[in-house]
């Protein structure tokens, strides 16, 4: 019996030939490839800018950076999330605060908002849960009224639509990642979009450990070869490698979510009144990088197992950040402050969810849960 993980990069012969065009060529590091890939995913989203970075975390790093986070702002984000999208917060010295979320979106609800109004507020980073696009219609709104950027956190969320617009275009910035078990994949990776150029400048010197090549931007200037490093940055480059194996992957992009849509369609069918299974929120422009499904609490941990041991990789996605024992430390966070995102903890089971995977591997999923649930009916 074949075992079926949660998620997996799908790689063909268009991909392997682009990277090894690369290593063939002049250029391994931060080259033309880079600046390939960052003109045609601006393009894709449709914005102005598109900068990479080496991975999404970094990308996440370098979008706080931008928007001048630094010691004793505020940055206000969702539990329901992998740690780096509050971890990246702390490195540049913030306050992080959590804001539960909306249990029919999984995003953060914008009407807990008010009670965290304050002139600290430097950021609020949404964050589109499993592919599912974050409210900004009413987020931005809140953000602009206190001067503060909206970062989102689409790592979940490459081409997920909202309002006629690709996800990626309304924030002030929008960060996404290519881990491979992401939308695209660059290996590791990520990306930051925007319309505004100072962001855009701003991130292109932290990525590259602060160093300005502009003249009018330096203190003197000795010659073509000189630069100063005016700030301090990171080495968060993407290299010409990862960039080739990311353009290649671009273009197969819209049939990437088709087939996901199509793969949530089917849960959604099989799944349809099974006994305590409750199918993750729906959106139109979803673009499903989790499947997640909700049983009872009390259920949640056999099944878990029994999938498990059935040859199906689930996973649980996530523990809410303020349960981390570090945030649970810094900020004496208690599990029942976001009630919200625990409850989804307590009884969440990601399914196996991308592109390559047959209806028959979906249909022993479901069998799984179907006789697992029929047996508690």
């Amino acid at each position: 019996m074949s075992f079926i993980p949660y998620g997996r990069q799908f790689i063909d012969g268009a991909d392997v030939q682009a990277v090894v065009d690369v290593l063939k060529g002049d250029w391994l590091t931060q080259g033309p490839a880079v600046e390939a890939f960052e003109k045609a995913f601006a393009a894709k989203v449709g914005v102005k800018h598109a900068v990479a970075f080496c991975n999404g975390t970094a990308a996440l790093h370098g979008a706080y950076y931008a928007a001048g986070v630094g010691p004793g702002d505020r940055v206000v984000t969702s539990p329901l999330t992998f740690a780096a999208t509050a971890n990246a917060a702390r490195y540049l010295g913030a306050d992080v605060r959590f804001v539960d979320v909306d249990p029919t979106t999984l995003c953060l609800d914008p009407s807990k908002l008010d009670p965290l109004a304050s002139e600290g507020l430097k950021v609020i980073a949404p964050v589109s849960y499993g592919g599912y696009p974050a409210p900004l219609d009413q987020i931005i709104p809140f953000a602009r009224s206190l001067n503060a950027v909206v970062v989102e956190d689409a790592c979940h969320a490459l081409g997920a639509g909202r309002n006629g617009r690709m996800v990626g275009a309304e924030a002030d910035m929008t960060v996404f990642s290519f881990h491979p078990v992401k939308h695209i994949t660059t290996a590791e990776g990520g990306m930051v979009t925007t319309d505004d150029d100072e962001f855009a400048r701003r991130l292109r010197l932290f990525r590259s450990h602060g160093i300005e090549r502009d003249p009018s931007r330096m203190s003197r200037c000795d010659g073509p070869w000189y630069y100063e490093m005016v700030d301090l940055g990171y080495n968060y480059r993407l290299s010409d490698i990862h960039s080739a194996l990311g353009l290649s992957q671009l273009s197969k992009l819209d049939g990437f979510v088709e087939a996901r849509r199509r793969i949530a369609e089917r849960y959604d069918r099989l799944l349809s009144g099974i006994h305590l299974v409750e199918l993750p929120p729906s959106h139109s422009g979803h673009s499903y990088h989790l499947y997640p499904i909700q049983v009872p609490e009390e259920l949640r941990f056999s099944l878990f197992n029994l999938l498990r041991d059935s040859g199906v990789g689930v996973q649980v996605h996530y523990l809410p950040v303020h349960m981390h024992p570090y945030y649970r430390n810094l900020y004496g966070f208690d599990p029942e402050d976001f009630p919200n995102a625990l409850d989804f903890y307590r009884r969440a089971i990601s399914l196996p969810m991308f592109p390559s995977l047959e209806e028959e591997q979906q249909e022993r999923v479901v069998k799984v849960i179907r006789e697992f649930m029929t047996r508690r009916a």
